[in-house]
């Protein structure tokens, strides 16, 4: 007799179910994030995990790959590159872009050309360190986009160096704070370009875009961004007493409305967070189905300890469950990986998910006890395939 037919993923329900509505922060941002930088945990998440436009917080990506040529050796902080006519022409003041205002001819050093992109979102810092790098910009988005996929951003797809508009060119905001906590957990050398306020070049001062540096103590970084597509974005970063957080936010209508919901929101992740770790215990977390075992059921415990984050008052009203394919066949060893436990927090949109192992170790049926099971079954009422 072969097995029944069975419905292919059973929920069992161990916590309380959230209303659907219940919201304890929101924001105006089509895309938000909150990470805790030393735990990577994302606190909040608002359509985090989709691929966003992210105009020039791209650059954030761009200084990574040229840091990561610096340390390899591939080229130095004082090495010139010069600066071509498609970098003037692209990313120059004619453009009415961000710019650090180039000259065709010139020869800026690497250094000089980091901190054009970082503190003032140069679109031609950015081409003149592609073409010196790489040859062509092209060819430096692929650099880009490998790099990225390498660090684990497997949303990520680079198109160009500036993130001025190219279709396809995109990030989600939970592989942007990741990127932000690479950049400045491998790079604190390089990090510090970003907390510096203005720069000068022939002649002209202009100041850092990110609105964070003059209105937050402790906030050192990173990048704005903004394109008629995509709307007014910020990621950034601060420290507080010893806690960094990292934000990421996209599709805000103005700059003024970037800085002010920037703020509020950096304010609330040092204020009303909290993270919390659940131990494997004593007693079996559930029993499970079994089918055609010496046992019916089977105990399922945490396999190891998992960190769970999010809003302090979310806690209570957590809703979890376990997924596993049921009834789990014998036989089954104890410490067997059989269920996985999934919890959903109001604010984030990317679930917790825990394996789950078994408890016990569940011998299988002999052929006369399989075949009682299996008259066990017709007897009340099932059906055999």
């Amino acid at each position: 007799m072969r097995r029944p037919t069975l419905l292919a993923a059973v929920l069992f329900i161990v916590g309380a179910v959230l209303p659907a509505s219940a919201q304890y922060i929101d924001t105006q941002a089509e895309y938000a994030v909150i990470m805790d930088y030393e735990t990577g945990d994302i606190l909040y998440s608002k359509r985090g995990s989709e691929p966003m436009i992210p105009a020039s917080m791209t650059k954030i990506m761009t200084a990574h790959v040229i840091y990561d040529a610096i340390e390899s050796g591939e080229i130095s902080l004082d090495d010139e590159m010069v600066v071509s006519e498609r970098a003037w022409r692209e990313g120059g003041w004619a453009t009415g872009g961000s710019t650090m205002g180039l000259k065709i001819g010139e020869t800026p050093t690497v250094e000089q050309l980091l901190r054009g992109v970082v503190v003032l979102s140069g679109n031609d810092a950015c081409i003149v360190l592609a073409e010196g790098l790489s040859g062509s910009e092209d060819a430096f988005a692929d650099r880009m986009t490998d790099l990225a996929h390498e660090l684990g951003l497997e949303s990520a797809n680079f198109k160009n160096a500036s993130g001025l508009p190219a279709e396809g060119h995109v990030i989600s905001a939970i592989d942007l704070a990741k990127l932000a906590a690479a950049e400045i957990r491998n790079y604190p050398q390089y990090y510090k370009y970003y907390s510096e306020l203005e720069m000068t070049w022939n002649g002209i001062t202009q100041g850092n875009r990110n609105p964070l540096l003059y209105t937050m103590e402790g906030a050192d970084g990173l990048k704005t961004g903004h394109l008629q597509a995509s709307g007014y974005g910020l990621t950034a970063s601060a420290e507080r007493d010893g806690q960094r957080m990292i934000m990421v936010l996209n599709g805000l209508p103005s700059s003024q409305a970037r800085a002010e919901e920037s703020e509020r929101l950096m304010r609330i992740a040092f204020t009303a967070f909290d993270s919390r770790t659940i131990s494997p215990g004593a007693e079996p977390l559930a029993q499970l189905p079994v089918w055609n075992g010496e046992s019916r059921t089977v105990g399922v415990q945490l396999a190891s300890d998992v960190r769970v984050a999010g809003h302090k008052q979310s806690f209570d009203e957590a809703k979890s469950e376990i997924v596993y394919n049921g009834p789990i066949a014998a036989p089954i060893k104890a410490g067997d990986e059989i269920a996985t436990l999934v919890i959903t927090m109001d604010g984030k949109d990317v679930p917790v998910t825990a394996p789950l192992v078994a408890t016990e170790s569940v011998g299988a049926l002999g052929f006369v006890g399989r075949a009682i099971e299996g008259l066990s079954l017709k007897m009340g009422g099932g059906t055999a395939e």
